[in-house]
């Protein structure tokens, strides 16, 4: 525990000898609550981005027609 706060370069507080795993920890925690609340969000905002792109490549793919339509000839028993 102690070489881990010391890579982090944690400090004892005033009047203790060594930096307590509560102190170290209560940091910690409010580190990876807000880490993780803003890779929710990015997350989100990148899904939306997705989703926009993917509703506009399916209008343009509905914008052209798959298929043509050719008129009709008069070559039948109706048109003699």
């Amino acid at each position: 525990f102690l070489e881990t706060a010391a890579y982090f370069c944690m400090k004892p507080k005033m009047g203790e000898k060594e930096v307590s795993p509560h102190s170290f920890f209560s940091i910690w925690h409010e580190f990876s609550s807000d880490f993780k609340d803003l890779w929710k969000k990015e997350n989100k905002l990148i899904l939306q981005e997705r989703v926009k792109e993917a509703e506009e490549v399916c209008r343009q793919k509905k914008g052209k027609s798959l298929y043509n339509i050719r008129p009709k000839h008069d070559s039948g028993i109706v048109s003699k």
